[in-house]
Formats: structure tokens, C-alpha cells, sequence
């Protein structure tokens, strides 16, 4: 259970006596508002005022990135749960997994799928699950599918779970508490809009209004689909999104004012994050035409019939692309890896075994019991769109040119959004040292003075913190690998906190210089 104020009080005093710092932070809540695919260069007064004021007043880190890929469900579970890909079990929003289904991908934030998936769908406990755990009740609203990964299993084994709600894209966890939200907000607006406003306003609706009525839970979560869905319509800086920018944030306003009426705001840390960036569609290849004419035997929509050995199931993912190959044949693999080195689209390629000009599955931290054999992150482009928003790739075929996506290890999918205010950060500063989703979860629970359980990829966020300090080594690497047979040279560039990996960017062709520290 978590520690009586008193206690915590008692704790500060001593703490300050000895001259070192509480280990717990100072909120009782945690407000997570998420804005898919907002990327940190929107973030102005004109665009965005309630999140651009609230970054005065709080904490802005500079150099956040998510984990690779840069994709929802992969980053919406790094977030829950403060681990890489290769130890959470997800590590792609579209996976083939021949034990849920073993003729076509299936959709990680699918209940179907995760039902399938059995308990350890999601390998580790989230932090709303080990909240529970210790007796604190948690409420979770997302007009996406993703938010029902914070609280996946919702097994309802304490008072806590019992009492807690997940409301996902028009659904409940239980599904009993559906009827209270509809009751009081009339029903869910199925019809997705570009900007999304009707489906977001309605989620905001759902947890300040319904969820919050008894008062703020320990942990909260709001996670809006926009900008996402309005970026990946007409891409970053385009009119839409824009406009989709601005309905998040007038959601973020209604949030903040719920927990003024409230009154605990001043005891409430707010973090407004994203799970990746963004980029622009610059040219949208056919993936599976060179492979088709390499002679290889590839789909990219499923197999007529259970395969068979050698044949290749291609799961497009926007800005990277995996490769499941049956029976994990490595000479299969190595002919695709060369006829992918020879291919545009191709930026960084991860292999399952040692390859030249590949670098392995354990490298890019997507290592997971179902990998696939090959994944081809995208090539980009610093170019503008016709708006002016820099970052451009060469996308995978799910989307035409000139469509916004991501997922890929451009520099501008792999920045995102991380603002932070509450009684336990800094006012009015920013933080410099690189940070990352899975630092989110160590975070929250530092703050609540909840144990991690077992160690986490991921670290808490002291130095944004009044009183504390970064005591951990900064560094910052390129790895490069090369074919020479065939002249491909990629490379990938590292920041590391400790032993904590975020990834700047990674792209075929020579290294960039590494910036000092």
C-alpha cells in the first residue's frame, strides 16, 4: 500500500535532516494526457496555448524520443510498462503471430487478439496493474484501441482493479461501466472526423465527467487521437492538422480545469506526452514486387493456406516494414536482405542473424519471442512538405505520397512530445538530457512511492525535479555497419543515460559526426 501522508511527511523531515532528497515525489495524482503523433515543433503559443503556458510552468524535455518502431501500440506499452519492446512482447502495432493467427496479421490493440495472446500477452505488469496492486485506484480513457494496453488484463483480483475503468475506442473494461458513460454523455460517436474532435471531446468528456465523479484516482489517463489521425490524413503542418492540434488542446484545457473545479490541481502532476513524431510521405514503393521477382514467395495481406517453409509474410507498419519468414530459413533471409539493400525505400535493416550491412534484432531492442526474421526501417530526408514541416520518407505502400506516417528512425519520428508541471518539477525549465517513454512508468511510480518490482529499461526523471540531480553518465554513440559486396553502409545514432538507449535517428549511407555531451 502506498505510504499515509503523515508517513510521508515524516519521511521529507527526515530526509531533509540527513541532507538527501525523498525518495517519492510530493503529487497524490498522476494526469497522463497523450496526443498520438504530436510532434515537439508544434508546441507554440499560436498552435497550442494550453500546453505551450503549461510548459512555462513545468518542465519541456527537449530531446524525448519514443522506442523503436515509432509506432502506437509499441510505444502506448512502453509507456505502461518502462521496458524496451524486446522484454513487453509488442513490438510492432501489426504483428504475425501464427499462435493468435496463423493465416494473417493480426492488430496489437485488438481485444480479440490480446484475449488470444493468453496472460502474458503484454510480458510484464503495467503501471496501472501495479497500482492496483497497492490498493490505488486508476482510470484510463482512449479514443484509440491502444489504451486499453495500460490495462490489458484487467483481471480484478483487488478492490482497487474492481473499481478501476478502462474506456477504449467506444468500449469498456468492464464492460458494465459502459452504460454509465452513456448515460451520462449520450452515445459514442463511431464516425471518425478529420480533425477527430467529436471522438476526443467525447473521451475528455468520459474521464473528467463519469470517471472522475467520485474524485481524481491516483493515475488517470486521457489518450486523444488526434493530431494522428488528421496528420496521417494531410500530413504535419497542413490546415487539418493544425486544426487537430488545437482541439487536443482545448481537451488539455478541459482537463486542467476539471482538476481546478476539483481542487487538486496543486497536489496533481500533469504530463502531456506523445507516442512518436511525424513524417511526410515522399514516395510510397511496392515492397513486394523486387522480392516477388528476386524469386521469393512474400504476401503482404496473409496466406491462402497454412504456409509452408520458405514462404514470407511482409506486415507493413508506415515507416517500417517486418519480415516473417517460415521456418526462419537463413539463407532465405540473407537473399532478402540483399534484394532489400538494392531497394529505395530501404534506411536501416535489422536481421535475425549476421548479415553484412544488417544490424541485429538485440541492437534495435526488438528482439521479442515472435520477431520477426527482417525489419526495414525507411529511408528519410530532412525536405520540407509543401507546408514547410521538415522530415520525409520513402513509406512502405499503406499510404500514398504526400499522406503524414511514422514508425520509422528518422529523426522526426523518433522526437516526440514530453511536457511535465505539478509540484514535483521545475518551473519554467528545460531539460536538456535525453529522456524516453519507457522513462515514464519509473516515473510515476517514483513519484507515488510504489516499488517497480522488477528493474525497468527505463529511469526516473530526477534531474527535472527540484533538489536532484542527473548522477548518471551521458554518452552518445554511432553504430554503422556495411556490405561491401554491394556498397550499402547503414548506420544508427545513440544517446544513452546510464544504461538507459534512446535512439536519435538511423538511415542508410555514412554516419553523422556524434555531438558532444
Amino acid at each position: 500500500m502506498k505510504t499515509s501522508v503523515l508517513a510521508l511527511l515524516f519521511m521529507e523531515i527526515a530526509w531533509a535532516c540527513l541532507g538527501a532528497p525523498a525518495e517519492h515525489g510530493r503529487a497524490h495524482h498522476i494526469v497522463v494526457v497523450v496526443w498520438d503523433g504530436m510532434r515537439p515543433d508544434f508546441v507554440t503559443e499560436k498552435d497550442a496555448p494550453n500546453l505551450w503556458k503549461l510548459s512555462q510552468e513545468g518542465v519541456t524535455f527537449r530531446r524525448h524520443h519514443p522506442v523503436y518502431p515509432s509506432s502506437t501500440e509499441v510505444n502506448g506499452t512502453a509507456m505502461a510498462t518502462g521496458v524496451y519492446p524486446e522484454r513487453s512482447g509488442i513490438m510492432a502495432n501489426r504483428e504475425y503471430r501464427p499462435e493468435i493467427d496463423p493465416l494473417q496479421p493480426v492488430g496489437m490493440e485488438v481485444p480479440t487478439t490480446m484475449d488470444r495472446g493468453g496472460p502474458h500477452y503484454v510480458a510484464v505488469p503495467t503501471v496501472a496493474q501495479m497500482l492496483q496492486g497497492e490498493g490505488l485506484e486508476t482510470a484510463v480513457a482512449g479514443s484509440k484501441g491502444v489504451a486499453l494496453l495500460q490495462d490489458w488484463s484487467h483481471d480484478g483480483m483487488t478492490r482497487a482493479a474492481r473499481k478501476s475503468v478502462v474506456f477504449f475506442d467506444g468500449k469498456t473494461a468492464p464492460e458494465g461501466a459502459m452504460a454509465a458513460l452513456t448515460g451520462t454523455l449520450g452515445p459514442w460517436p463511431e464516425t471518425v472526423e478529420f480533425p477527430n474532435i467529436p471522438e476526443d471531446e467525447w473521451t475528455a468528456a468520459a474521464l473528467t465527467k463519469e470517471l472522475w465523479q467520485s474524485g481524481v484516482p491516483a493515475f488517470s489517463m486521457l489518450w486523444m487521437s488526434d493530431p494522428d489521425y488528421s496528420q496521417h490524413q494531410m500530413a504535419p503542418g497542413s490546415q487539418m492538422a493544425l486544426a487537430a492540434v488545437k482541439s487536443v488542446d482545448d481537451r488539455l484545457g478541459t482537463v486542467l480545469d476539471a482538476l481546478d473545479a476539483k481542487g487538486v490541481r496543486d497536489d496533481t502532476d500533469v504530463f502531456v506526452i506523445s507516442d512518436h513524431g511525424f513524417s511526410t510521405i515522399q514516395a510510397s514503393d511496392d515492397v513486394l514486387a523486387p522480392l516477388t521477382a528476386g524469386g521469393l514467395q512474400v504476401t503482404g495481406t496473409g496466406f491462402a493456406h497454412p504456409p509452408q517453409p520458405g514462404q514470407i509474410m511482409a506486415v507493413n507498419n508506415g515507416g517500417s516494414i517486418m519480415f516473417y519468414i517460415v521456418g526462419h530459413d537463413q539463407k532465405i533471409g540473407r537473399q532478402l536482405v540483399g534484394i532489400v539493400q538494392k531497394c529505395k525505400y530501404a534506411g536501416v535493416i535489422f536481421s535475425r542473424w549476421k548479415i553484412p550491412g544488417t544490424f541485429d534484432l538485440h541492437t534495435g531492442h526488438i528482439a521479442t519471442p515472435g520477431a520477426p526474421d527482417v525489419v526495414v526501417s525507411c529511408h528519410w530526408t530532412a525536405q520540407a512538405n509543401q507546408w514547410g514541416v521538415p522530415g520525409m520518407i520513402d513509406g512502405d505502400g499503406t499510404r500514398k505520397a504526400g499522406k503524414g506516417t511514422h514508425a520509422s528512425l528518422s529523426a522526426y519520428d523518433m522526437h516526440n512530445t514530453l511536457i511535465a508541471a505539478g509540484p514535483d518539477f521545475r518551473k519554467g525549465w528545460e531539460d536538456e538530457t535525453a529522456s524516453g517513454n519507457i522513462d515514464l512508468a519509473p516515473t510515476i511510480l517514483w513519484i507515488l512511492g510504489v516499488p517497480r518490482g522488477a528493474p525497468m529499461d527505463g529511469r526516473v526523471l530526477l534531474e527535472a525535479m527540484p533538489g536532484h540531480t542527473l548522477e548518471r553518465k551521458l554518452s552518445q554513440e554511432v553504430l554503422q555497419a556495411q556490405n561491401r559486396d554491394n556498397g550499402w553502409q547503414q548506420y544508427l545514432k545513440i544517446s544513452k543515460v546510464g544504461m538507459t538507449e534512446y535512439f536519435d535517428e538511423g538511415n542508410r549511407g555514412a554516419a553523422p559526426e556524434v555531438t558532444a555531451q
